[in-house]
Protein backbone atom coordinates (compact mmCIF):
# COMPACT_ATOMS: atom_id res chain seq x y z
CA UNK A 1 0.00 0.00 0.00
CA UNK A 2 1.57 2.95 -1.23
CA UNK A 3 1.62 6.29 1.72
CA UNK A 4 -0.44 9.14 1.83
CA UNK A 5 2.14 12.09 0.97
CA UNK A 6 2.80 14.80 3.84
CA UNK A 7 1.12 17.31 0.85
CA UNK A 8 -2.43 15.74 1.03
CA UNK A 9 -2.72 15.16 4.80
CA UNK A 10 -1.76 19.03 5.21
CA UNK A 11 -4.70 19.84 2.77
CA UNK A 12 -6.88 17.58 5.09
CA UNK A 13 -5.63 19.35 7.77
CA UNK A 14 -6.33 22.55 5.99
CA UNK A 15 -9.54 21.64 4.67
CA UNK A 16 -10.97 20.17 7.84
CA UNK A 17 -9.90 23.72 9.77
CA UNK A 18 -11.73 25.77 7.28
CA UNK A 19 -14.94 23.50 7.69
CA UNK A 20 -14.70 23.73 11.85
CA UNK A 21 -14.25 27.44 11.58
CA UNK A 22 -17.12 27.65 9.44
CA UNK A 23 -19.69 24.94 11.49
CA UNK A 24 -22.63 27.66 13.13
CA UNK A 25 -24.46 24.70 15.17
CA UNK A 26 -23.29 22.14 17.28
CA UNK A 27 -24.50 19.22 15.15
CA UNK A 28 -22.42 20.31 12.47
CA UNK A 29 -19.38 20.27 15.21
CA UNK A 30 -20.58 16.54 15.97
CA UNK A 31 -20.67 15.51 12.01
CA UNK A 32 -17.22 17.01 11.25
CA UNK A 33 -15.89 15.14 14.72
CA UNK A 34 -17.42 11.68 12.83
CA UNK A 35 -16.24 12.62 9.48
CA UNK A 36 -12.82 13.03 10.58
CA UNK A 37 -12.27 10.93 14.00
CA UNK A 38 -14.79 8.51 13.96
CA UNK A 39 -14.57 5.17 13.62
CA UNK A 40 -14.71 5.71 9.75
CA UNK A 41 -12.77 8.66 10.08
CA UNK A 42 -10.74 10.44 7.37
CA UNK A 43 -7.92 10.52 9.99
CA UNK A 44 -8.71 7.25 11.60
CA UNK A 45 -8.32 5.55 7.75
CA UNK A 46 -5.03 7.51 7.75
CA UNK A 47 -4.16 5.61 11.35
CA UNK A 48 -5.33 2.45 10.05
CA UNK A 49 -3.05 2.40 6.75
CA UNK A 50 0.05 2.32 8.57
CA UNK A 51 -0.19 -1.40 8.97
CA UNK A 52 0.89 -1.27 5.29
CA UNK A 53 3.56 1.00 5.04
CA UNK A 54 7.12 0.11 5.03
CA UNK A 55 8.88 0.27 8.11
CA UNK A 56 11.31 2.89 7.65
CA UNK A 57 8.15 5.43 6.57
CA UNK A 58 5.35 4.19 9.17
CA UNK A 59 7.15 5.90 12.44
CA UNK A 60 7.36 9.15 10.52
CA UNK A 61 4.02 9.22 9.01
CA UNK A 62 1.90 7.70 12.57
CA UNK A 63 3.98 10.47 14.50
CA UNK A 64 2.54 13.33 11.37
CA UNK A 65 -1.43 12.05 11.28
CA UNK A 66 -1.50 11.84 15.18
CA UNK A 67 -0.49 15.56 15.23
CA UNK A 68 -3.19 16.39 13.14
CA UNK A 69 -5.31 14.18 14.94
CA UNK A 70 -4.75 16.04 18.12
CA UNK A 71 -5.27 19.23 16.46
CA UNK A 72 -7.90 18.75 15.18
CA UNK A 73 -9.57 17.42 18.24
CA UNK A 74 -8.80 20.47 20.34
CA UNK A 75 -9.96 22.45 17.59
CA UNK A 76 -13.03 20.31 17.59
CA UNK A 77 -13.50 20.80 20.93
CA UNK A 78 -12.91 24.92 21.19
CA UNK A 79 -15.27 25.81 18.32
CA UNK A 80 -17.74 23.50 20.01
CA UNK A 81 -17.27 25.16 23.42
CA UNK A 82 -17.66 28.52 21.50
CA UNK A 83 -20.93 27.70 19.53
CA UNK A 84 -22.47 26.92 23.35
CA UNK A 85 -21.56 29.95 24.94
CA UNK A 86 -22.74 32.43 21.73
CA UNK A 87 -26.12 30.44 22.16
CA UNK A 88 -26.17 31.12 25.93
CA UNK A 89 -25.34 34.65 25.33
CA UNK A 90 -28.01 34.87 22.81
CA UNK A 91 -30.78 33.70 25.28
CA UNK A 92 -29.55 35.90 28.26
CA UNK A 93 -30.22 38.60 25.48
CA UNK A 94 -32.91 37.68 24.22
CA UNK A 95 -35.05 35.88 27.30
CA UNK A 96 -34.33 38.62 30.07
CA UNK A 97 -36.68 38.96 32.52
CA UNK A 98 -38.10 42.28 33.83
CA UNK A 99 -37.26 41.86 38.19
CA UNK A 100 -39.30 45.19 38.25
CA UNK A 101 -42.70 43.56 37.93
CA UNK A 102 -44.96 42.50 40.66
CA UNK A 103 -45.18 38.69 41.11
CA UNK A 104 -48.05 36.44 40.27
CA UNK A 105 -50.35 34.21 41.80
CA UNK A 106 -48.85 34.43 45.51
CA UNK A 107 -50.48 35.35 48.06
CA UNK A 108 -49.02 37.08 51.35
CA UNK A 109 -48.70 34.02 54.25
CA UNK A 110 -49.54 35.21 57.64
CA UNK A 111 -48.71 34.45 61.31
CA UNK A 112 -50.56 31.97 63.02
CA UNK A 113 -52.84 33.45 65.84
CA UNK A 114 -51.03 31.54 68.48
CA UNK A 115 -48.00 32.61 67.01
CA UNK A 116 -48.82 35.96 66.66
CA UNK A 117 -50.18 36.26 69.90
CA UNK A 118 -47.53 34.87 71.73
CA UNK A 119 -45.30 37.16 69.68
CA UNK A 120 -48.11 40.23 71.46
CA UNK A 121 -47.38 38.28 74.75
CA UNK A 122 -43.41 38.50 74.71
CA UNK A 123 -43.48 42.34 73.54
CA UNK A 124 -45.75 43.63 75.78
CA UNK A 125 -43.43 41.33 78.68
CA UNK A 126 -40.00 42.36 76.86
CA UNK A 127 -41.31 45.89 77.19
CA UNK A 128 -41.28 45.43 80.98
CA UNK A 129 -37.94 44.26 81.36
CA UNK A 130 -38.59 40.56 81.19
CA UNK A 131 -36.67 38.30 78.97
CA UNK A 132 -37.80 35.13 77.19
CA UNK A 133 -36.04 32.13 78.07
CA UNK A 134 -36.56 28.52 75.92
CA UNK A 135 -36.02 25.01 77.54
CA UNK A 136 -36.33 21.61 76.35
CA UNK A 137 -39.98 19.88 76.07
CA UNK A 138 -38.95 16.38 77.11
CA UNK A 139 -38.16 17.03 81.00
CA UNK A 140 -37.23 14.52 83.97
CA UNK A 141 -39.29 14.68 86.89
CA UNK A 142 -37.22 16.35 89.02
CA UNK A 143 -37.19 19.67 86.85
CA UNK A 144 -40.89 19.11 86.19
CA UNK A 145 -42.39 18.43 89.29
CA UNK A 146 -40.31 17.67 92.24
CA UNK A 147 -38.20 21.39 92.26
CA UNK A 148 -41.25 22.68 92.48
CA UNK A 149 -42.25 21.29 95.52
CA UNK A 150 -44.77 18.59 94.08
CA UNK A 151 -43.01 15.52 95.33
CA UNK A 152 -44.03 12.06 94.15
CA UNK A 153 -46.72 11.54 96.44
CA UNK A 154 -48.47 14.86 95.57
CA UNK A 155 -52.25 15.00 95.19
CA UNK A 156 -51.66 17.83 92.73
CA UNK A 157 -50.04 15.52 90.14
CA UNK A 158 -53.08 14.32 89.40
CA UNK A 159 -54.15 17.45 87.71
CA UNK A 160 -51.74 17.31 85.58
CA UNK A 161 -52.23 13.70 84.05
CA UNK A 162 -48.68 13.68 81.92
CA UNK A 163 -47.23 11.64 79.03
CA UNK A 164 -44.70 9.79 80.24
CA UNK A 165 -41.66 7.99 78.19
CA UNK A 166 -38.91 5.60 79.09
CA UNK A 167 -41.04 3.73 82.37
CA UNK A 168 -41.47 7.01 83.51
CA UNK A 169 -37.46 8.74 83.66
CA UNK A 170 -39.00 11.22 81.24
CA UNK A 171 -42.34 12.74 80.45
CA UNK A 172 -43.15 15.85 78.17
CA UNK A 173 -43.52 18.66 80.10
CA UNK A 174 -46.95 19.59 81.45
CA UNK A 175 -46.11 23.53 82.30
CA UNK A 176 -43.31 25.99 81.28
CA UNK A 177 -41.82 26.22 85.07
CA UNK A 178 -38.80 23.91 84.42
CA UNK A 179 -37.17 26.41 82.29
CA UNK A 180 -37.82 28.80 85.47
CA UNK A 181 -35.60 26.03 87.70
CA UNK A 182 -33.58 25.76 85.43
CA UNK A 183 -33.14 29.63 84.55
CA UNK A 184 -32.81 29.83 88.80
CA UNK A 185 -29.95 26.68 88.90
CA UNK A 186 -27.93 28.89 85.91
CA UNK A 187 -28.14 32.54 87.16
CA UNK A 188 -28.20 34.49 90.20
CA UNK A 189 -30.84 36.61 91.28
CA UNK A 190 -32.23 39.50 90.03
CA UNK A 191 -34.12 37.48 87.63
CA UNK A 192 -36.70 38.37 85.53
CA UNK A 193 -37.78 36.47 82.85
CA UNK A 194 -40.85 34.94 80.56
CA UNK A 195 -40.91 31.44 79.68
CA UNK A 196 -42.75 31.06 76.42
CA UNK A 197 -43.71 27.33 74.90
CA UNK A 198 -45.80 23.99 73.98
CA UNK A 199 -46.77 22.06 77.37
CA UNK A 200 -49.18 18.83 77.24
CA UNK A 201 -51.65 17.31 79.46
CA UNK A 202 -53.54 14.36 78.69
CA UNK A 203 -57.17 16.67 78.14
CA UNK A 204 -58.86 17.76 75.09
CA UNK A 205 -62.46 19.25 74.83
CA UNK A 206 -63.70 23.10 73.65
CA UNK A 207 -61.47 24.80 76.35
CA UNK A 208 -58.59 21.96 76.60
CA UNK A 209 -56.04 20.26 74.11
CA UNK A 210 -53.61 17.38 74.47
CA UNK A 211 -50.37 19.95 73.36
CA UNK A 212 -51.22 23.69 73.84
CA UNK A 213 -49.39 27.07 74.47
CA UNK A 214 -48.11 28.54 77.93
CA UNK A 215 -46.06 31.55 78.86
CA UNK A 216 -44.87 31.79 82.48
CA UNK A 217 -43.23 34.45 84.29
CA UNK A 218 -40.64 35.12 86.83
CA UNK A 219 -39.12 37.96 88.77
CA UNK A 220 -36.75 37.02 91.78
CA UNK A 221 -34.79 39.71 93.13
CA UNK A 222 -34.57 41.55 97.11
CA UNK A 223 -38.00 42.69 98.45
CA UNK A 224 -40.39 41.24 95.91
CA UNK A 225 -44.06 40.73 96.74
CA UNK A 226 -47.47 40.42 96.35
CA UNK A 227 -47.78 44.40 95.23
CA UNK A 228 -45.29 44.03 92.55
CA UNK A 229 -46.71 40.91 91.12
CA UNK A 230 -50.50 42.41 91.32
CA UNK A 231 -49.08 46.00 89.32
CA UNK A 232 -46.86 43.93 86.45
CA UNK A 233 -49.93 41.62 85.62
CA UNK A 234 -52.44 44.43 85.87
CA UNK A 235 -50.33 46.32 83.34
CA UNK A 236 -50.05 43.32 81.28
CA UNK A 237 -53.59 42.66 80.85
CA UNK A 238 -54.35 46.46 80.02
CA UNK A 239 -51.79 46.56 77.07
CA UNK A 240 -52.90 42.99 75.89
CA UNK A 241 -56.62 43.83 75.37
CA UNK A 242 -56.12 47.64 74.28
CA UNK A 243 -58.49 48.97 77.36
CA UNK A 244 -58.11 49.59 81.15
CA UNK A 245 -59.01 45.53 82.14
CA UNK A 246 -60.41 45.65 85.90
CA UNK A 247 -58.69 42.46 87.66
CA UNK A 248 -59.94 40.60 90.51
CA UNK A 249 -57.10 38.43 92.11
CA UNK A 250 -58.85 35.48 93.90
CA UNK A 251 -56.86 33.21 96.65
CA UNK A 252 -56.00 29.48 95.37
CA UNK A 253 -53.84 26.88 95.59
CA UNK A 254 -50.21 25.97 93.59
CA UNK A 255 -48.16 23.99 95.47
CA UNK A 256 -44.84 26.34 93.90
CA UNK A 257 -46.14 29.47 95.46
CA UNK A 258 -47.49 30.67 98.22
CA UNK A 259 -50.25 32.72 98.44
CA UNK A 260 -51.44 31.74 95.40
CA UNK A 261 -54.05 33.29 93.23
CA UNK A 262 -56.58 33.20 90.53
CA UNK A 263 -56.35 36.23 88.48
CA UNK A 264 -60.22 36.61 86.77
CA UNK A 265 -60.88 40.12 84.62
CA UNK A 266 -64.53 41.33 84.26
CA UNK A 267 -65.30 40.25 80.61
CA UNK A 268 -68.54 41.42 78.73
CA UNK A 269 -70.88 44.06 77.31
CA UNK A 270 -71.35 46.41 79.75
CA UNK A 271 -75.22 46.59 78.84
CA UNK A 272 -75.82 43.18 78.13
CA UNK A 273 -74.00 41.80 81.88
CA UNK A 274 -70.40 40.88 82.68
CA UNK A 275 -68.80 38.28 84.65
CA UNK A 276 -65.63 37.44 86.14
CA UNK A 277 -63.85 35.43 83.61
CA UNK A 278 -60.17 33.31 85.19
CA UNK A 279 -57.05 33.85 82.88
CA UNK A 280 -54.45 32.82 84.83
CA UNK A 281 -52.74 31.81 87.89
CA UNK A 282 -49.83 33.07 90.18
CA UNK A 283 -48.10 33.72 93.56
CA UNK A 284 -45.35 34.53 95.63
CA UNK A 285 -42.67 31.59 94.95
CA UNK A 286 -42.76 29.29 97.77
CA UNK A 287 -39.59 29.62 99.87
CA UNK A 288 -38.72 25.39 99.21
CA UNK A 289 -38.54 26.02 95.42
CA UNK A 290 -36.26 28.86 96.03
CA UNK A 291 -33.78 26.66 98.45
CA UNK A 292 -34.10 23.69 95.80
CA UNK A 293 -32.41 25.57 93.48
CA UNK A 294 -29.51 27.19 95.53
CA UNK A 295 -31.44 30.61 96.19
CA UNK A 296 -30.94 31.84 99.77
CA UNK A 297 -35.03 32.36 100.64
CA UNK A 298 -34.19 34.41 103.50
CA UNK A 299 -32.76 36.96 101.17
CA UNK A 300 -34.80 36.58 97.85
CA UNK A 301 -38.13 36.61 97.43
CA UNK A 302 -39.74 36.92 93.89
CA UNK A 303 -43.17 36.08 92.03
CA UNK A 304 -44.68 33.94 89.26
CA UNK A 305 -47.22 33.54 87.00
CA UNK A 306 -48.71 30.81 84.08
CA UNK A 307 -51.56 31.51 81.40
CA UNK A 308 -52.66 29.96 78.54
CA UNK A 309 -51.93 31.62 75.07
CA UNK A 310 -55.55 29.78 73.51
CA UNK A 311 -57.70 31.07 76.44
CA UNK A 312 -55.81 34.88 75.64
CA UNK A 313 -56.19 34.18 71.70
CA UNK A 314 -59.55 33.31 72.07
CA UNK A 315 -61.05 35.97 74.49
CA UNK A 316 -58.97 38.33 71.90
CA UNK A 317 -60.77 36.92 68.63
CA UNK A 318 -64.27 36.05 70.10
CA UNK A 319 -63.24 32.12 69.36
CA UNK A 320 -65.79 29.65 71.03
CA UNK A 321 -63.50 26.76 70.42
CA UNK A 322 -59.97 26.41 71.30
CA UNK A 323 -59.60 23.08 68.62
CA UNK A 324 -60.00 25.75 65.62
CA UNK A 325 -56.64 26.85 66.28
CA UNK A 326 -55.36 23.21 65.02
CA UNK A 327 -57.81 22.08 62.72
CA UNK A 328 -55.84 23.71 60.01
CA UNK A 329 -58.84 25.04 58.58
CA UNK A 330 -57.70 28.13 56.13
CA UNK A 331 -60.94 29.14 56.11
CA UNK A 332 -60.41 29.83 59.77
CA UNK A 333 -57.16 30.89 59.89
CA UNK A 334 -56.85 33.11 56.69
CA UNK A 335 -59.30 35.16 59.08
CA UNK A 336 -56.32 36.71 61.25
CA UNK A 337 -54.12 37.92 57.78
Amino acid sequence: MNAISTPNLDELLLQAQSDIAAAAEPRAIEALRVDLLGKKGRVTDLLKSLGGMPHEQRKAFGEQVNKVKEQLSVQLETRARAIADAELERRLASETIDVTLPGRGDTAGALHPMSRTIRRIEQIFNAMGFESVQGPEIEDDWHNFQALNIPESHPARAMQDTFYALNGARLLRTHTSPVQVRTMLDRKPPIRIICPGRVYRVDFDRTHSPMFHQVEGLYVAENVGLADLKHDLQKFLSLFFEREVEALFRPSYFPFVEPGADVHIRWGDPEKGTRWLEVLGCGVIHPNVLAAVGIDPERYTGYAFGMGVERLAMLRYGVDDLRLFFNNDLRFLEQFK
